[in-house]
């Protein structure tokens, strides 16, 4: 059985939200990435030997970390009866993954140290990050219900739980009616929302 390490409300949930979509059995354990243990006491470094999450514990006992090496790993393995995966489109899936990892969850990263940050730089990380977000409002401006087009991938999962953070910041999408509704409608499926409640945050 699979087993997810992560945090609550973190990039991990990403990776929880599409176990949830696939129906896939699976443990959970809670990490305190500060204290760097697990719920159960255990050394997390042991682990993830960087000691962030997430980490997935495959079938076969072998451990998988990066967030988007985990989703692209789930896309390829079990997505390929829900989605045509071809070569372009599995391009597709990494461009994204790339985008969302390197760019929009990256320009949250100053805003949750604004306590530790000048005025001038937390002024210039807000506008990096409303520069990404409306990159990814280009991304689905043709109307698309998901990042990919019609089907749901790994990648509306990752979007969603970065676009999540906005709460937390109390950064409002209002500027951006089709990210906002993207927000929404992934916030509504069934496992997203089992997501929110196994971790404490709804």
């Amino acid at each position: 059985m699979m087993k997810l390490y992560y945090r609550a409300g973190a990039c991990s949930m990403a990776t929880h939200i599409v176990l949830n979509e696939l129906g896939a059995a699976f443990d959970l354990e809670r990490v305190d990435t500060q204290a760097g243990v697990t719920e159960s006491g255990t050394d997390y470094k042991t682990i993830n030997s960087r000691g962030y999450v997430p980490a997935l514990i495959l079938n076969n006992g072998e451990t998988l970390t990066e967030n988007a090496a985990i989703l692209q790993y789930l896309f390829d393995e079990y997505f390929g009866d829900k989605v045509d995966v071809t070569i372009l489109r599995r391009a597709r899936l990494q461009e994204a993954l790339s985008f969302l990892s390197s760019e929009l969850h990256a320009a949250f990263r100053p805003l949750f140290a604004k306590r530790s940050i000048p005025e001038s730089e937390l002024q210039h990380a807000n506008t990096i990050l409303r520069k990404r977000v409306g990159h990814f409002e280009d991304m689905i401006a043709d109307g698309r219900e998901f990042v990919l087009g019609t089907a749901y991938t790994p990648v509306d999962a990752y979007a969603f739980v970065i676009l999540n953070w906005t709460t937390v910041l109390d950064f409002p999408l209002d500027d951006w009616p089709k990210v906002k509704a993207f927000y929404e409608r992934v916030k509504a499926r069934p496992a997203t929302q089992k997501a929110l409640a196994q971790e404490g945050l709804s």
